[in-house]
């Protein structure tokens, strides 16, 4: 597997990890509405969401060129 090939890999997997990202806020914030919240499942699904952010920040990271100053 070439670069580029290895990049769109990446980049895929960024587009599909912020999809999950922004669909467990949605479901954070429906949960949060309802009468009687299971906060329970809200700390989870929130920690869920850290999870996925901190690995969209790796992605990030590996795709982005290092620069030296």
């Amino acid at each position: 597997m070439n670069d580029d090939q290895s990049e769109e890999i990446l980049q895929a997997r960024l587009v599909e990890l912020r999809q999950d990202h922004a669909d467990l806020d949605a479901a954070v914030q429906a949960i949060s509405l309802s009468p009687l919240p299971d906060m329970l499942l809200i700390g989870r699904l929130k920690r869920k969401k850290l999870a996925l952010k901190d690995e969209i920040t790796r992605i990030e990271d590996q795709l982005t060129p290092d620069i030296i100053a």
